[in-house]
């Protein structure tokens, strides 16, 4: 972060913004300001955007795929965690590439979010994935005991937690693509100047 002076009406008001936005203008309005902070300002981080466009089209494939296999609609897929394709996985690979699209590969915060996106990886298909299998084993044990046992207050467990590698591997696919389209389009839009659209 470094300091770049506003101009306003009658005083100089120093604000803290990237380098990486301070690039492309030496002082910003008051409107600009008001854009790229507090909650309005989250509309504008090109790879917070990317993470989570990314998660909301994983999670809508996950209705059609499920169909795909059952032959049942079942819009409670738009919610729920497993399934074709990983939602987080998709996410966390969205974030990591828009980060590294910005900031290059080389630098510290890509290497943070590739370590991240990692082990939410490696945890989609291992912990995740047997903790899920346990929970189907466990359902059919629970359904085979008397109404009136105790175990049967809790109901059915969810089962739907983790994901195969193939599942995981397309989330990361999908991220990989909706990073570089959506963090391309927001440097994009910084670089032609459109009036602070992006960043």
């Amino acid at each position: 972060m470094r300091p770049v002076f506003l101009e306003g009406p009658g005083t100089e008001v120093q604000y803290p913004v990237s380098a990486h936005t301070a690039n492309y203008s030496d002082a910003l309005t008051a409107r600009e300001v008001i854009l790229h902070t507090g909650f309005v300002g989250l509309f504008f981080n090109g790879c917070l955007v990317s993470a989570f466009i990314a998660f909301f089209i994983a999670q809508t494939c996950k209705v059609f795929t499920h169909y795909y296999t059952e032959q049942v609609w079942d819009l409670q897929r738009m919610v729920g965690s497993g399934g074709m394709p990983s939602s987080h996985t998709a996410l966390i690979v969205a974030l990591t590439t828009a980060v590294g699209v910005e900031n290059g590969t080389s630098s510290t915060l890509f290497a943070a979010c590739l370590v991240l996106a990692l082990i939410v990886m490696y945890d989609a298909t291992g912990v995740r994935l047997h903790a899920g299998r346990q929970a189907t084993v466990l359902n059919i044990i629970i359904a085979e005991m008397p109404p009136d046992h105790p175990v049967q207050d809790g109901g059915r467990l969810r089962d739907s937690l983790g994901h195969t590698p193939i599942q995981v591997a397309v989330g990361a696919v999908l991220g990989v693509v909706v990073g570089l389209v959506v963090e391309n389009l927001y440097l994009l839009g910084d670089k032609s100047g459109a009036g602070g659209s992006f960043h």
